[in-house]
């Protein structure tokens, strides 16, 4: 009979082996040794290389303990926790930046970092360069991002400047990166305005004014699109910039810069002229645009076009080579027809008061209501149409309805024609058409870029560098709205709202003696859960906390 003896004993290693190509392999596994007939044995019980280092810790704490495990109890001793900072959202923004490839093209420099996170404050919370430092302060920035050491103000006014002299070449890489070496071969470009409310800065100026506001000077801004409604590019250009001079710069950028060839750019009637026509055609490039209802008048007097062409299904003229697109929207006509019918009772109900006003004052003159009724014919611009007569004798106002000039101008409500020189074997006229109606995804960019989310204005820089730089972070940050609002949709919840929500989701600050200090993650509630889930990004369990400062050099009280 064999008398057999065996002492098991559990640990970990670390092994490590290098391969043929040079490259070196690093494993930790948990082993058990033992001693079998008078012979000690190993064998590996689970490969922890996939563990957290935490995780592996632990473990290794366990097993050092075994014997006595009342010993981790005291462990709590030398471990103080208090409140730590957010988490939540910040971890969620830089998460997507990371797989949108922002970080890779704004690199791991100290300014590359500075980059980023005004890109992440920007998603996160819309202000001055101020607010970003005080919102850095709250949340885990500087652990998330390794910073190495700490900024204020100064440092992040500075960063717009290197933004701004790094442009080009961070708007490639980000091109190369998402598309994988393709180049697009069709680009949406619109131009919008945005006021000011100083007078400072280098690139303000008084110019046409979208936003209503006169007496305002503006900056006037182009975002370049690809054919998904992905913001490619933004410029700064002077607040007196004309919508037609700014493309020469984007048919450049586009040619020079981003190196790509047989493209087809899409802009609206007031952005693509004969000028820019002949630019495009200078560099084998094509065009989709749409013309004015002057223009649609002259094409149907001059029977290149007729009325009964205009359908809800589009139809196609082809004259001299260009290419005329035809279609008419009833919804958009009753639209129009409504608005016209709200205008002309507005004035109405403007008569009666003035009428009203007479009767009840002898002396007021009739002169001054006449005034005030024209006034607001010329704001609701149905002047054309809708006129105002003064009776003397009766001292009353009377609406004029010219009914001519009122059917001849609603005969082409809801009619719109989109024109282009793309070859028939390129594409055919519905594509064309809904080509040109994708448009609205630059409109919709500018809308959240500009009021809906991320606030452009008020814009609290001075200089044109600065300036540059700001816009080009408004539009980082709105490549991460718009991922975010894509992804959330589904859960019928804003971007604002599913921050807001991972930003109630703190750390635990946790102090070691003698091992530093960590941040430790608890568990979501289930809505953040189903936040990040759908955005398929998982926090992690704890984050080495290295107390950067980020301080504020202005203090509110001032």
């Amino acid at each position: 009979m064999v008398l057999l003896s065996i002492i098991v004993v559990m640990y970990i290693t670390e092994v490590i082996s290098p391969s043929k190509t040079g490259k070196t392999y690093r494993s930790i596994l948990l082993r058990e040794s033992y001693r079998e007939n008078g012979k000690v044995k190993n064998r590996t019980l689970a490969n922890l290389s996939r563990c957290k280092p935490q995780d592996i810790a632990a473990i290794k704490l366990a097993l050092e303990h075994k014997d006595d495990l009342t010993v981790l109890t005291s462990i709590g001793d030398s471990v103080e926790l208090q409140e730590g900072s957010s988490i939540g959202a910040v971890w969620t923004v830089y998460q997507t930046a990371r797989r949108l490839g922002l970080q890779e093209a704004l690199g791991t420099s100290f300014h590359g970092k500075l980059a980023l996170w005004q890109v992440i404050a920007r998603v996160m919370e819309q202000g001055s360069r101020l607010s970003a430092v005080r919102l850095a302060r709250i949340h885990a920035a500087c652990d998330i991002l390794q910073m190495q050491r700490g900024f204020d103000e100064n440092d992040l006014y500075d960063n717009l400047k290197w933004l701004a002299e790094h442009q080009e070449k961070i708007e490639q890489r980000l091109l190369l990166s998402r598309r994988g070496g393709k180049k697009p071969e069709l680009f949406f470009y619109d131009v919008t305005s945005s006021y000011l409310e100083g007078e400072n800065n280098q690139l303000a100026a008084y110019g046409y004014n979208r936003d209503k506001k006169q007496g305002k000077q503006q900056l006037v801004l182009g975002l370049l699109c690809d054919e998904s409604g992905e913001p490619v590019s933004i410029e700064v250009f002077p607040g007196d910039a004309s919508d037609p001079s700014t493309v020469s710069s984007q048919i450049r950028k586009v040619t020079q810069r981003f190196d790509c060839h047989r493209v087809t750019f899409v802009g609206d009637r007031g952005m693509i002229k004969k000028k820019q026509m002949e630019a495009l055609s200078a560099v084998s490039f094509y065009y989709i645009t749409a013309i004015t209802k002057p223009q649609i008048r002259t094409l149907m007097n001059a029977s290149i076009i007729k009325m009964d062409m205009f359908d809800e299904k589009v139809h196609e003229v082809i004259h001299e080579g260009i290419r005329y697109i035809l279609r008419r929207n009833p919804h958009r006509a009753e639209e129009i027809a409504i608005t016209r019918q709200q205008k002309r009772q507005s004035i109405e109900q403007l008569i009666q008061k003035e009428n009203g006003y007479l009767r009840e004052h002898s002396r007021a003159e009739i002169s001054k209501a006449l005034e005030r009724v024209n006034t607001k014919i010329g704001r609701l611009k149905v002047h054309p149409w809708l006129s105002v007569i003064a009776a003397s004798e009766d001292r009353a106002l009377f609406l004029k309805v010219d009914e001519t000039t009122l059917k001849r101008i609603s005969l082409l409500d809801g009619c719109y024609v989109v024109k282009s020189d793309l070859p028939e074997s390129i594409a055919d006229s519905q594509t064309i058409h809904d080509r040109y109606t994708e448009l609205s995804e630059v409109e919709r960019a500018f809308r959240t870029c500009k009021t809906e989310h991320l606030e452009l204005r008020p814009v609290y820089v001075q200089t044109e560098m600065s300036t540059r730089g700001h816009a080009f972070v408004v539009m980082l940050a709105y490549l991460i709205v718009r991922e975010l609002r894509r992804r959330w949709c589904a859960l019928d919840m804003t971007v604002l709202e599913g921050l807001a929500q991972l930003s109630t989701l703190c750390a635990m600050e946790m102090k070691v003696k003698g091992q530093g200090t960590y941040l430790r993650i608890p568990t979501p509630r289930q809505l953040s859960q189903k936040l990040l889930k759908t955005l398929d990004i998982q926090l992690p369990s704890v984050l080495t906390h290295k107390e950067i400062p980020v301080v504020t050099r202005k203090k509110l009280t001032k």
